[in-house]
């Protein structure tokens, strides 16, 4: 039967297997000859992937023989590893059907943890989150009493957004360069629900979604959950290879791309203008959605803040399919859970109706919060700036004091420095810093194939220049101390 949504193509895979081969998982473990015993260090290996995400829960795993001879082992050793998950609840068994992955009830994913604080005096660099002063939020909120007592004489509901900050994020987008409309707008719990409700629209399992890397890791996860399958275009030190992603919109014709175009994400990178059109012309003619994470844009370092990435479409086309995220995330504060998205009017309104199915509207309070700080843009992000810029400072400092050996670029703008060790032991640094009282994610987080930007870390500048002092100190330790061993592994792939 033809599919007559509108915003979806007819000739889409409806369907995605739930069983792992065994060739994908033993790509995605060390050689059980290198270490002993074998069958414990397999199955704390495969736990860890459960948890990191890279294994999906609820996927069978494959037979224990077909594994045996993919890690050219003994059925014995296999047998042993299956059992260890079902004990400790990475797994469980069901009668004549296999066995599958699970979740132990008092374990939570690694996205869940890595959003939680610390829960020692750790220094934080896992999250690249701003806080907000604590005078700014006083007087927004007092500001706003007056407006939010007028609200609650109202049922409150508003799918669609506050109006009034559905205006003034459109007249912001106006501003900045690209004319906007109310109506053209959604105001959302952050970027994060922004894009799941993208995905969820526009997108179905099996779906082609093409994504840099390094990316974001959270909405690589989301397209994961959504079993989707990626396809990734490089972002190197130098940027983007445009040539491969105007390519790879050609021959793969992704139902959507998501790119990080304005101090992306982890790498700093800024996309030019003349970049940008060939990137908005190859989609066009693909009749790719690009859904553009601009949440960083207003974090320009050392340039001029970046023009919206749909603002470079040629007049009568091009912008079209372009679907843009905001976010207060990382400008003000994680903690306010607004964001926002620019699309066209009509898919406004399907998401909006999408949207009600889990929360029927944002919080009124937030969203009258949210507009008093934008109202107040002008005052406030100067100084966030030139706070940055002290803090970007103090890193790069502390850095080429104590590891002189690590590389990095300076970003023109955004909240981290992608750095270079060298080596590929970003892994093993960062279990190790977690003893000397850091916490922080190796490259491999950002990655969309498992074992890749091993010799990365992402820094964040984000917290008080002697606190980033005191963390390079302690990771330079910690390196200086001795690495744990890291065993050799197979070049392993992500799950479809």
């Amino acid at each position: 039967m033809a599919d007559s949504h509108p915003f979806r193509p007819v000739d889409r895979v409806e369907r995605t297997q739930r069983t792992l081969g065994s060739r994908q998982l033993a790509a995605m473990l060390p050689d059980p000859s290198g270490t002993r015993p074998a069958y414990r260090h397999l199955a704390r290996t495969i736990s860890a992937l459960i948890l990191d995400g890279r294994i999906a829960l609820h996927v069978k795993l494959p037979a224990e023989r077909e594994l045996a001879t993919a890690l050219n082992t003994s059925r014995a050793t296999v047998t042993a590893v299956y059992d260890l998950l079902r004990e400790s609840g990475y797994a469980h068994s069901r009668q004549g059907s296999g066995t599958w992955t699970a979740l132990p009830d008092d374990r939570a994913p690694s996205g869940i943890t890595r959003l939680l604080g610390p829960q020692d005096t750790a220094i934080d660099l896992a999250r690249a989150a701003p806080g907000l002063p604590e005078q700014t939020l006083t007087e927004a909120l007092a500001r706003i009493a007056p407006q939010l007592a007028e609200h609650v004489h109202t049922p409150g509901y508003h799918p669609y957004g506050l109006p009034e900050l559905r205006a003034a994020l459109a007249e912001r987008f106006t501003r900045r360069g690209l004319a906007t409309v109310p109506e053209q707008i959604l105001v959302t719990s952050g970027a994060q629900h922004a894009l799941s409700l993208v995905l969820g629209l526009l997108c179905r399992p099996g779906d082609r979604v093409m994504v840099e890397n390094p990316s974001y890791p959270t909405a690589l996860d989301a397209m994961r959950r959504g079993r989707l399958r990626t396809v990734s275009v490089p972002v190197t030190d130098a940027g983007w290879d445009i040539g491969t992603v105007e390519s790879t919109v050609r021959q793969v014709v992704p139902q959507l791309g998501y790119l990080i175009p304005d101090f992306h994400n982890p790498t700093g990178c800024l996309m030019s203008g003349h970049e940008r059109v060939r990137v908005l012309r190859a989609a066009q003619r693909a009749g790719t959605w690009l859904v553009i994470d601009e949440t960083l844009a207003d974090l320009a370092l050392d340039v001029p803040a970046p023009l919206p990435f749909a603002s470079h479409g040629t007049p009568g086309g091009g912008t079209g399919q372009v679907i843009t995220l905001g976010s207060m995330s990382k400008t003000h504060w994680g903690g306010l859970r607004i964001g926002w998205l620019r699309a066209p009017a009509r898919l406004v309104t399907e998401l909006a109706g999408q949207r009600v199915a889990t929360d029927m509207g944002g919080s009124v309070l937030d969203q009258l919060l949210a507009l008093a700080l934008l109202t107040r843009a002008g005052d406030l992000l100067p100084p966030r700036l030139e706070q940055l810029r002290r803090q970007r400072t103090a890193l790069a400092e502390a850095l080429a004091e104590h590891v002189p050996q690590w590389t990095w670029q300076l970003p023109p703008g955004g909240l981290s420095l992608w750095v270079d060790l060298g080596e590929p032991i970003a892994s093993a640094l960062a279990e190790r810093a977690r003893d000397y009282g850091v916490r922080i994610e190796g490259g491999a987080y950002f990655a969309t194939d498992p074992g890749l930007f091993e010799q990365r870390l992402r820094i964040p500048y984000t917290t008080p220049p002697d606190t980033l002092r005191e963390a390079v100190h302690r990771m330079a330790t910690a390196l200086a101390d001795g690495l744990p061993r890291t065993p050799a592994t197979r070049h392993p792939h992500w799950i479809a």
